[in-house]
């Protein structure tokens, strides 16, 4: 039986960010084709994995410099998603965090998370200047209505969760242009997914995806980008930024901002806040804010789309790599490079930046990581608002990304290089080597800290005691199916007799197969294979 929690403490509010943060990597491609409500830019699903995402390092950020209580980690969760939040979406979801983090703060129990979503909605419906039903406030609402005689942890969490599920797809026949386009509101299927994952945390059972995506749409087939929610022109930007103000100055910029636009939401509290507003003239918007108090991380999109590209532009490859060596070798070869060090892995924001340091028109990511898939699929989807054309190649390991990297010719087609680097990525098997830090249960049996674990293609298929033989195997069940050439990446800290019987053990063994040695550089693992 799973375990279930009688408490949402420290440990369970970390793993409720990474899991709500994975559920909305996951769905963010189709929370985005399902944006028509407040404007159909297609970035809903997008701008909740960055507010998460934003939430879930500062959640990370509190572990690594102390051990903190369940409040601390709470309020840290709340005011990450503050600052990082993006979208109408991202800052409503943010507020609904603070309103959890100040009930939760006094009490982690079932009647402490019952009476905090019940305060979320409240929080998110007075943030926002003119509230409308069909929703994520509507989904917000039905949570804290279907737990509010409380219960045990679990049991509010699954009530919050249905009641979520159930107001959910009633939104579709709540605002006209979600039925006309036969969805459900982007922002509230998102909401479902961090409920779902919550109930996951605390009940140790996994959810059923939520329902509500109907088919797959365009955003123009329900209005352009710049429509408003009845088909008329809608605002032009959309403004958000993070602002230093007292109370009273921030109850005069709601009054201004509303007589500017719409979509205003304004969240916040003991002197931060995040403004959020759709407008025609952002530099108003943004003025009001300086009369205000000092706003900062100042975010102005235009509405208008991806701005066309020719068809001979400018191309660069952007790739995360594991280790220094790594990154000098891609960065010969052309690539702009982003370094994952151990246990740290690049956050969205961090390939955003590469992708733009890149200048590019056009860009080829490799993310060289399965666990980085949705990580850098939020970063595509960002910068392609900034009108640059991104392709994503799904790489799983560093010599997938190096495979890649070896067939790109700028001067091709863009299309065309991308199907030749995804077909050379995809032709390359991969193997790491890595050595076990705790005794764990693994596909390939029960390990031992200090043991040498061979994994193939993501999963451990040999358990051995030193690192020579351990590779020598994980090779020839490679190679048993076949393959022409070894790619071998060693890191510093690996003896360097390694990849030289490695080289010896192929030339004596596979007659038609070549070697070839690179160095990993420091921060790479042990050993990485490839073979194609």
């Amino acid at each position: 039986m799973p375990q279930t929690a009688q408490t949402l403490d420290a440990a369970a509010v970390r793993s409720w960010c990474v899991r709500a943060l994975d559920a909305l990597g996951r769905e963010r491609e189709e929370i985005d084709a399902i944006n028509v409500y407040p404007i159909a830019d297609g970035d809903t699903g997008t701008n909740l994995y960055l507010t998460v995402e934003s939430a879930a390092q500062a959640v990370e950020a509190a572990f690594a410099a102390d051990d903190p209580d369940a409040g601390d980690a709470i309020r840290a969760m709340a005011h990450g998603a503050l600052i990082g939040a993006r979208g109408n979406s991202g800052t409503i979801l943010s507020q609904l965090l603070r309103g959890m983090a100040s009930v939760l703060a006094d009490g982690r129990d079932g009647d402490h998370l019952a009476r905090s979503l019940a305060a979320a909605s409240r929080a998110a419906r007075e943030a926002v200047a003119h509230p409308v039903e069909g929703t994520i406030l509507s989904v917000a609402g039905a949570a804290a209505d279907a737990c509010e005689g409380g219960g045990s942890l679990v049991a509010v969490a699954r009530g919050a969760y249905e009641g979520a599920r159930t107001a959910l797809e009633a939104t579709t026949g709540q605002l006209a242009v979600l039925e006309r386009a036969g969805v459900v509101d982007a922002g509230g299927r998102g909401l479902v997914a961090v409920l779902g994952a919550l109930v996951e945390v605390v009940s140790g059972e996994a959810q059923l995806r939520p329902a509500g995506a109907h088919r797959p749409i365009v955003a123009d087939e329900v209005c352009d980008p710049t429509d408003g929610a009845d088909g008329s022109a809608g605002p032009a930007f959309e403004v958000i930024y993070l602002l230093e103000a007292e109370d009273a100055a921030v109850e005069r910029l709601k009054a201004r901002l509303d007589a500017l636009g719409d979509s205003l939401v304004v969240v916040g509290g003991d002197g931060l806040w995040n403004v959020h507003v759709h407008v025609d003239d952002a530099g108003a918007a943004v003025e009001a804010g300086v009369e205000a108090g000092r706003p900062y991380r100042i975010r102005i999109t235009h509405f208008s789309g991806v701005t066309e590209v020719r068809e001979r532009t400018q191309r660069a490859v952007v790739a995360v790599v594991p280790g220094e060596g790594l990154a000098g070798l891609c960065a010969e070869a052309g690539a702009t490079t982003v370094l994952a060090r151990p246990g740290e892995p690049p956050a969205s924001g961090e390939l955003v930046d590469a992708i733009r340091r890149a200048h590019a028109r056009e860009v080829v990511l490799l993310p060289n990581d399965t666990d980085l898939r949705h990580t850098a699929g939020a970063a595509a989807e960002q910068v392609r608002a900034e009108g640059i054309r991104v392709a994503l190649i799904p790489t799983r390991a560093a010599v997938q990304g190096i495979a890649a990297l070896a067939v790109h010719e700028p001067d091709r087609r863009f299309d065309e290089d991308v199907v030749a680097m995804t077909a050379a990525a995809g032709a390359t098997r991969y193997a790491e080597l890595a050595v076990a830090e705790r005794q764990s249960f693994t596909s390939a049996g029960v390990c031992q800290a200090g043991d040498v674990l061979g994994l193939i293609e993501g999963d451990v298929a040999i358990i051995g005691q030193d690192l020579t033989t351990t590779a020598r195997t994980v090779l020839d069940r490679m190679l048993s199916a076949g393959g022409e050439l070894v790619t071998l990446i060693v890191a510093d800290e690996t003896p360097p007799t390694l990849a030289t019987a490695l080289e010896r053990h192929v030339r004596e063994t596979y007659l038609a197969v070549d070697t070839t040695t690179y160095r990993g550089g420091v921060g790479a693992p042990p050993l990485l294979i490839g073979v194609e």
